[in-house]
């Protein structure tokens, strides 16, 4: 019993890396030079310090030919070439950084970037209450009290600010300790020291007797990250949204027509050059196509930027995500849904994203020496 038991979980393990590695191939898109991109979704990453470990870690793999990260819509992109036997299981090398990442869909993304908003809008909410009270309280310490009630004040101070710190701290804290097990820094690390040693120092004082307490300072710090952490993720989530509206434009599948005139529906991946689809009237064209039959109107604003609609006869070529105005056409496809006029102004906005100025390239080796500067010279 113990010999199967043991014989089948190396066999397991392989069958769950053959699976992933299938699912790899099926989400990877072919480029010109004959590599695959795949692109993932890291729910965790924020930060150049974790861009970095993800960008170096990969490109360390056999095969990987490039990695790129991209904070705003947290997305990472590989670039590989696929060799025969050799299977590769991003989604455990992404893991072994300390990175839990899936497949990329943008949909998942927004979801994503919704959740991490409410949960950053909490701990700001409760740091900022924590934040009020304990000034209040600090401003009659400050004025002049007597002993006792100084005492009493930082009391109750203590039992707002304490848990109100380890509650809001929760985002910092995650990343912090997400870095350090896998032996690196980043910038939430001293975010995270200073507001916990602040605060175990000042119970430490008030234990004592002592009157240098610092739960003012604590909360009141890190009111002050979060709101800076919730804007910058607020700026990232409107950037993203640009590619998210972008990709609803286009339907997520057509009805083609065979050679015998029967209608199926499939989606856009099955669409090939030279297929029959038939685009029914208050519908978008899903893919760029040419008129074949049927007469309508066209709102081109998509692609001219200009309200009036055009006129549709066969003989035209349409761009995906032209809406169809007033009558039902028969098109032939011209270019798959990957190639797609949609297709590639996201892919443009998606390269301007992941693209770094020479600037923003000495930043991030700056960075990789700041943090571990600050805690030596602290």
């Amino acid at each position: 019993m113990s010999c199967c038991s043991a014989s089948s979980v190396p066999s397991s393990v392989a069958l769950k890396h053959r699976l992933d590695h299938e699912r790899t191939l099926a989400a990877s898109h072919t480029m010109p030079d004959g590599s695959l991109q795949t692109d993932f979704i890291v729910p965790a990453m924020h930060c150049i310090g974790c861009i970095r470990t993800i960008e170096r870690g990969l490109a360390k793999l056999p095969d990987v030919t490039n990695a790129r990260a991209n904070l705003s819509t947290k997305r990472v992109t590989v670039q590989w070439q696929p060799r025969a036997g050799r299977h590769m299981n991003f989604l455990q090398n992404l893991a072994d950084l300390g990175f839990e990442a899936s497949l990329f869909d943008l949909e998942d993304v927004s979801n994503s970037a919704r959740q991490t908003g409410r949960q950053l809008l909490i701990c700001l909410a409760v740091a900022g209450f924590a934040a009020a009270n304990v000034m209040l309280l600090s401003v009659s310490v400050w004025s002049g009290a007597d002993a006792e009630t100084e005492k009493l004040f930082q009391l109750i101070s203590g039992l707002i600010a304490v848990p109100a710190c380890l509650f809001a701290i929760r985002p910092f804290l995650t990343s912090a300790l997400g870095a350090l097990r896998n032996k690196r820094l980043n910038m939430d690390v001293p975010i995270t020291l200073a507001v916990l040693m602040a605060l175990a120092m000042s119970i430490h004082e008030s234990l004592i007797g002592h009157h240098e307490a610092y739960f003012d300072a604590s909360v009141t710090l890190l009111f002050f990250l979060l709101i800076g952490r919730y804007l910058d993720h607020m700026m990232r989530e409107r950037a993203h949204s640009a590619i998210l509206q972008l990709s609803r434009l286009v339907p997520s599948g057509a009805v083609r027509v065979s050679a015998d005139g029967a209608q199926s529906y499939v989606s856009l991946s099955e669409l090939t050059a030279g297929d029959e689809i038939m685009v029914a009237a208050g519908e978008r064209v899903p893919v760029d196509a040419s008129v074949i039959d049927g007469f309508s109107d066209l709102d081109r604003s998509l692609v001219t930027g200009e309200s009036a609609s055009v006129a549709a006869s066969p003989g035209l070529e349409i761009e995906a995500g032209v809406l169809n105005l007033s009558g039902p056409l028969t098109l032939q496809v011209i270019r798959s849904a990957d190639k797609s006029f949609v297709a590639e102004v996201m892919s443009m906005m998606e390269a301007a994203e992941h693209g770094k100025s020479g600037y923003v390239r000495i930043a991030d080796r700056t960075a990789r020496i700041y943090a571990p500067v600050v805690h030596i010279l602290a």
